[in-house]
């Protein structure tokens, strides 16, 4: 038997005077409602100042909306915005159909994409804290007001509707989450004594970054045109074209508007990305919103206090680029994750940049030091290697992290 689709009715409220930016945030809730499985029926907008604190709409747009629901019979009633715990108990109780908010929609796609036990963690997390203040004396079943689509999440759990139950469940949760993140710094601290170079791919959601880092890096991540396609953290080598290792890795997608839990929750995911000696900000030039996507992302690295990071923007997806784009100031290579050429430029440059926050070194390495020079062509960028006969030595110059291990060794043979 076949599952039914399940149908949604979007409402929002445009409080500033800026269409577009309001059209494109109400174009994303339908998007987020298509990746979630459920199919929108109508949308219905309202001009305000300020949502009103019990209800988001004003009277009339409200009843409005309650002879649509009539009509329509949605199993779901989407609003694009944050709704409080007034707001929301006062509008279930106007509606049969499930009331969501823009963070609950959000929350209930990375419950489906969440594949790895750290990323199923987080999302509990993030979905516990955005359910706690919402049962305060309501009395509201969970699985009304925990599941979002599908009754996925919390609700599913059948939680005693219990703050103290729900709390140990949040510690409980931190503490493994911890657990899980010590590891992460121990695999970390590793890397770092091995002295690798680290790239993080950062950028608003659907921008083609796991599409990027599979091309990158042949590896099979999951890629998709759907928002955060991407949940747990993937690293990959990849070799530049002097021949040098450096480390990928994939992180979740940003959106604007990410709801606050979630930055908490999904922090030690985007650990990854502060420990990295490069940024790939990838940006979707073919989306009409792409400076808005950039700036979201710019922000949200200045919360997570990464931005200080040297940072490489890849325009991405040039084959379909928007006829209005122009891009920003400062390191960007404008390209299309599918054509090979775009992607050994890229190398190109991220090698550039590497050699940029690297030491110059130029020694003459005797012939018998074959643990060394194999040390170089792997963990260094090698510009030069010449077999000297006369002293059966090889004269090597290149450019090496200047807190690398076998910086000690070079000092013995500098020229």
């Amino acid at each position: 038997m076949l599952k039914h689709e399940e149908t949604a009715i979007l409402v929002g409220c445009q409080l500033d005077a800026n269409e577009h930016h309001f059209q494109y945030s109400m174009d994303e809730l339908a998007s987020l409602t298509t990746t979630a499985k459920a199919k929108v029926l109508a949308t219905m907008v309202q001009k305000r100042e300020r949502l009103h604190p019990s209800t988001y709409l004003g009277k009339g747009k409200l009843e409005e909306l309650q002879s649509l629901v009539e009509e329509l019979e949605p199993d779901l009633i989407i609003f694009n915005d944050e709704l409080t715990p007034t707001q929301l108990r006062n509008l279930q109780e106007k509606f049969s159909g499930r009331v969501l908010d823009r963070t609950q929609l959000i929350l209930d796609i990375f419950a489906q994409r969440a594949k790895s036990r750290e990323g199923k963690l987080q999302v509990e997390l993030a979905q516990l804290q955005y359910l706690l203040p919402r049962l305060a004396g309501q009395g509201i079943a969970l699985s009304r007001l925990g599941g979002g689509i599908g009754t996925r999440g919390p609700g599913e759990t059948k939680l005693e509707s219990d703050r103290r139950h729900i709390r140990r469940r949040i510690d409980e949760i931190k503490r493994q989450l911890e657990t899980i993140v010590q590891h992460r710094k121990g695999y970390r601290s590793r890397r770092k004594r091995n002295n690798t170079y680290q790239i993080a791919i950062v950028g608003y959601t659907n921008a083609g970054k796991s599409t990027l880092f599979n091309r990158l890096s042949m590896a099979e991540s999951f890629a998709e045109d759907k928002l955060f396609a991407t949940l747990d953290p993937l690293t990959r080598r990849i070799v530049l074209p002097s021949g040098y290792s450096v480390l990928i890795t994939d992180t979740v997608g940003f959106i604007q508007d990410l709801p606050t839990t979630l930055v908490a929750a999904f922090r030690s995911t985007l650990e990854e990305a502060r420990e990295a000696d490069l940024l790939l900000h990838v940006v979707d030039c073919s989306n009409p919103d792409y400076s808005n996507h950039e700036e979201t992302v710019r922000e949200l690295l200045k919360e997570l206090e990464i931005a200080h990071l040297p940072q490489l923007t890849v325009y991405n997806k040039a084959d379909q680029i928007h006829s209005d784009f122009v891009p920003s100031s400062g390191d960007a290579v404008l390209m299309s994750a599918f054509d090979e050429n775009d992607r050994n430029l890229l190398k190109q440059k991220i090698e550039s940049m590497a050699v940029a926050s690297m030491e110059y070194y130029h020694v003459i390495i005797p012939s018998h030091e074959g643990r060394l020079l194999s040390v170089l062509k792997s963990d260094t960028i090698l510009r030069e290697l010449t077999f000297l006969e006369k002293e059966q030595a090889y004269k090597c110059k290149g450019y090496v992290l200047p807190d690398h291990p076998v910086t000690g060794s070079l000092k013995l043979y500098e020229v």
